[in-house]
């Protein structure tokens, strides 16, 4: 039983302790070379001494128009061939090394780098474990004097002639910050680097040669690629060798980084902050949208497509499978047409260059595919939200619940029949609103209850590519999704899909855009009303506070007043003090007295 990791926590997998174990597996290590002859004699100088076995070792130099030609050193491994490939471009020159070499893995090396006599062997010891994982070395940048190719096949140890150096600090920080790489497993695929990486030629087969229209980035292109073919990535401190000098990245880090992003963003949908632009179309989606139009209506189509493109997640690809190969254009009676929906989908779409129109989905490079029965209708925001639950908790696959129906028994059977299966998810999905079952839809059928469930589902490309390689025969693939992902079901109205009938006309990204901008002009408009009625309610208490002082102030003067009336009663100058001045003008005069300021 192939082994089986969780996402990319290899902790799993125990390595047998170098020189302890016996290899049988064939590795070729591909170098793309261009001039230098010097630095080549010390690679392939570094490569004689290894203490993996001579016969399971090929090594293939390809010669990518140097000026003279590069020759082959006599101090080199038994198994080495030199091969010509004047196509400029390292990712040219790798891909005619591919096609040449013979090995089960393929090990990645520049041809200024010298490797520890036992980095083959670290590499290897995990590719005997697992036919899916990227294993890759540590690098030191040296520029130390060059030895002689002698001084290299012989020495133990390499810090001797090529010390002092520098680490590679962006892996060592990229290691630390993922736990070993076992944490955020989502851009594990940034550790491929060309110059010390180790890939089983399974995944390659998958994955296919690298991109040659590219000219900075194929790295990091490639290991994106391989994540969505099922990669695990492993670093390996063992693997250790030395890059004689320092690589172009170091020495001109802006322009290269510049360059690289212009390209890679179109690739690597999970570089999401270089895809900031709310409405650009890109090489690769984020998510491909998967619909059936097999027996579906036009309208149901168009309501489930039309609410895709419109949502808040602008990065969405569609795909419309159908037979559309056997559609032929009726002249003479086009509405009695059996075909007539299928034609009608056919060209409301031809053009929009969002959506592919296909027999079958076929393989993608998006790293996570939404299948959804025509007829279902995502909300604004379900995509991103269920994107987002996938990537935060790593799901393989999440299963969104729409409907549930009663189904007959006999259609139940047959349906276990063809499948073979006797969990809950029996065939593979509905094209419809109402649930009818199809190859290669989203949907199961409950069999041990008898009612059939309507359901979307999203999956994650790169763990449906790993359960492809680690099942057994007769296996379900979903078992083994669970097995290194994750799975889980949500409700469907929870994360806003409705049946086309119910679902709210579409506002589409430049309405809700314009929404989202009017709302945030009234919470402006609102927060600075609220700042004046707070300067208003600062100025009432302010002449609150004045009245209550005046208040006392009053209460005093009238207490001063009741003093002297009541002397004045005593000493019986009561009535000559009123007729001076009547108690009822002097009191009226100090009610009536503005208060002071």
């Amino acid at each position: 039983m192939t082994p089986r990791i969780r996402g990319n926590d290899y902790s799993a997998l125990t390595p047998p302790r170098i020189g302890s174990w016996t290899p049988s597996m064939r590795v070729s290590v591909v170098i793309p070379a261009y001039n230098n002859q010097a630095k080549l004699d010390l690679t392939l100088a570094g490569l004689a001494g290894q203490t993996y076995p001579a016969e399971l070792l090929e090594v293939i130099v390809v010669d990518n128009g140097s000026d003279p030609r590069l020759t082959l050193p006599e101090l080199r491994p038994a198994g080495t061939r030199l091969i010509q490939c004047d196509t400029p471009g390292r990712a040219n020159a790798r891909n005619a090394g591919l096609a040449a070499s013979t090995g089960d893995v393929i090990h990645w090396l520049d041809s200024d780098v010298v490797l520890d006599r036992e980095s083959i062997e670290a590499h290897m010891r995990w590719h005997h474990l697992a036919p899916y994982l990227v294993v890759t070395g540590y690098l030191r940048f040296s520029s130390a004097e060059l030895p002689s190719p002698d001084v290299v096949a012989g020495a133990d140890d390499l810090t001797k002639l090529f010390e002092p150096s520098e680490p590679h600090e962006w892996i060592v920080d990229l290691v630390e910050r993922t736990g070993g790489l076992r944490q955020q497993a989502h851009r594990t695929f940034s550790l491929h680097i060309g110059g010390a990486t180790s890939v089983n030629a399974r995944l390659l087969d998958v994955a296919g040669p690298m991109d040659d229209k590219l000219f900075l980035g194929q790295d990091t292109e490639m290991g994106y690629r391989l994540a969505q073919a099922g990669a695990a990535f492993i670093p390996e401190p063992l693997a250790r060798g030395y890059h004689l000098g320092p690589t172009m990245r170091m020495r001109d880090k802006e322009p290269i980084t510049r360059v690289s992003h212009a390209f890679i963003a179109d690739r690597i949908p999970q570089y999401r902050w270089l895809r900031s632009h709310p409405g650009r179309q890109w090489l690769v989606p984020y998510v491909e949208l998967v619909v059936d139009a097999d027996g579906a209506s036009y309208e149901d189509v168009r309501a489930t497509v039309d609410a895709a493109l419109a949502g808040t997640l602008p990065d969405v690809g569609v795909v419309i499978t159908g037979p559309w190969d056997t559609l032929t254009p009726e002249r003479r009676a086009p509405l009695t047409d059996p075909r007539l929906d299928l034609a009608l989908i056919h060209g409301h779409y031809l053009h929009e260059g969002r959506v592919r129109l296909a027999r079958e989905a076929g393989p993608t490079k998006a790293p996570f595919r939404l299948r959804v029965p025509a007829g279902w209708v995502p909300g604004e925001d379900t995509i991103a939200r269920l994107v987002d639950l996938a990537v935060d908790d790593g799901y393989g696959l999440i299963s969104v619940l729409l409907a549930e129906r009663p189904v007959e028994l006999g259609r139940v059977e047959s349906a276990l029949g063809r499948t073979g299966g006797t969990g809950a998810n029996v065939t593979n999905g509905t094209n419809n609103a109402t649930g009818t079952n199809n190859a290669n839809g989203a949907n199961g059928v409950e069999s041990d209850a008898g009612r059939g469930i309507v359901s979307a589902r999203l999956e994650r490309t790169a763990a449906f590519a790993r359960a492809e390689i680690a099942r057994e025969e007769d296996e379900d693939v979903v078992d083994v999704v669970e097995d290194t992902f994750g799975t889980i079901w949500v409700d469907g109205e929870t994360y806003g899909f409705l049946p086309a009938a119910d679902a709210p006309k579409i506002r589409g990204r430049r309405s809700t855009y314009r929404a989202l901008q009017d709302a945030e002009a009234e919470v402006a408009r609102l927060t600075k009303e609220v700042e004046r009625l707070k300067g208003q309610v600062g100025k009432w208490r302010e002449e609150a506070a004045r009245w209550r002082k005046n208040a006392v102030e009053f209460r005093r003067e009238i207490g001063a007043l009741r003093k002297e009336l009541g002397a004045l009663r005593k000493s019986g100058g009561f009535r000559s003090a009123v007729k001076r001045l009547p108690l009822a003008a002097y009191a009226k005069r100090a009610v009536t007295r503005k208060p002071k300021t």
